[in-house]
């Protein structure tokens, strides 16, 4: 019985910990903004992936131990990116019903 328990604490506790992983895990921004119609914000759209990988690479180089903080930069970048398609989705939208005079 107490073998029993003990596995079942062990799963309960591995699951946690994966749930919390996974709540964690933030996901990587790409630039999905063509360039041609709207530069700016696909340039923008890079920098915030640039930026993401330099905090990647500054977890690792200390080891993770950064208080959280870099954990939370990277959420706001990949929130600034779908801002960002969101923002040229729109300006999209607007130059579909945009209909210059012929």
């Amino acid at each position: 019985m107490k073998r029993r328990n003990m596995i079942l604490a062990t799963l309960a506790s591995t699951s946690v910990l994966c749930a919390m992983a996974l709540a964690q895990a933030v996901p990587m921004p790409y630039v999905n903004i063509d360039r041609h119609r709207h530069g700016n914000l696909a340039a923008a759209q890079d920098d915030i992936v640039q930026a993401f990988g330099r905090i990647i690479d500054a977890q690792r180089a200390n080891d993770g131990q950064l208080g959280g903080h870099a954990q939370r930069a990277k959420e706001l970048l990949s929130e600034a990116n779908e801002e960002l398609r969101l923002a040229a989705d729109v300006a999209n939208e607007h130059q579909d019903e945009y209909q210059p005079p012929q």
